[in-house]
């Protein structure tokens, strides 16, 4: 009986919360409260609210921390269920090894008697004791994320619900890639030559992927860009160099049968730029694009994780 008439109480307090909440809407939320992600809002609104030394709030923090500290390791794809109950504050940490080119993708499914809101993380794992860094996090009321990872390393996914909101979880987690195909009607399968692999004799390596496809296949930008340069050269044959703004990379499109596009042209994601061929020093290979891309202060890098 006393366990029931505490969750009633704590219930009371959150409808006293939600009624706060709803009287700052009115009248001007106060700037304090409209910073920082929606779990740093809900905590500070706990916090004005009054409820923040409860045992219920502190323990929704710590559920917080821990999720931080103690992520389980995951893989990707997932999708999994968890049960929450109301009386007991939950969260929920991922540990995930995610490769620079990867567009990590979270969904949730939420199932409970009553509407609640469910906060979404994530964050890059720093070395030492270094706290981890937020990346991204869901908007208020939002049950997906999106974020693109810019460099190789490990990162925490955290989910939480809020308080007093029981319920089962359906969370999905999957990787997708960065950028557009750049043949026409292939995929990944089609790669038959790597970044890294060598080449004339061991004298140097393959700065790009080989994706073969029938001469006069449409090659089609990654990404959304700039097409700096087009030309001929011996070692790439009819070759497009496109700048992506937004990632500050150059893309480079060689050995094609004929290019489409000028110097200067804008052109889109999918847009065509040019033709599978085999010019330049491909010319005893069956016909493919060699696709590169050169990252600004680092050189080329592997654009197969960017296109898988």
């Amino acid at each position: 009986m006393e366990f029931a008439a505490g969750i009633r109480v704590r219930r009371l307090a959150l409808v006293c919360l939600l009624v706060f909440a709803a009287a700052c809407r009115g009248a001007g939320t106060p700037a304090f409260l409209t910073r920082g992600t929606p779990h740093e809002q809900y905590a500070r609104s706990l916090e004005q609210a009054g409820l923040a030394d409860t045992a219920l709030a502190r323990d929704w923090l710590a559920a917080a921390a821990r999720a931080l500290a103690e992520p389980k390791n995951a893989r990707l794809p997932l999708t999994n269920e968890v049960t929450h109950e109301p009386a007991r504050p939950s969260a929920y940490g991922y540990r995930l090894e995610l490769p620079r080119g990867r567009v990590l993708r979270v969904k949730l499914t939420i199932t409970g008697d009553e509407p609640a809101l469910v906060f979404i993380d994530l964050f890059e794992a720093r070395p030492g004791d270094e706290p981890p860094r937020r990346l991204a996090s869901a908007a208020k009321g939002s049950t997906t994320l999106e974020h693109e990872i810019e460099r190789d390393g490990t990162y925490v996914l955290r989910i939480q619900p809020e308080l007093l909101r029981g319920g089962t979880l359906r969370i999905g987690q999957r990787t997708t890639a960065a950028l557009t195909f750049p043949v026409r009607g292939r995929t990944s399968a089609a790669v038959g030559s790597f970044f890294g692999d060598p080449r004339d004799n061991n004298r140097r390596e393959h700065h790009g992927i080989d994706i073969f496809a029938p001469r006069h296949t449409p090659v089609v930008a990654a990404a959304g860009g700039i097409v700096t340069s087009v030309g001929t050269s011996n070692l790439g044959g009819n070759v497009v160099w496109v700048w992506d703004p937004r990632r500050g990379q150059s893309h480079y499109y060689a050995h094609l049968e004929k290019q489409a596009v000028t110097p200067g042209t804008r052109v889109e994601a999918g847009d065509v730029i040019g033709y599978v061929g085999n010019s330049g020093n491909a010319r005893g290979t069956a016909p493919h694009l060699h696709f590169g891309i050169y990252s600004r202060g680092e050189g080329p890098i592997d654009p197969l994780p960017f296109v898988n």
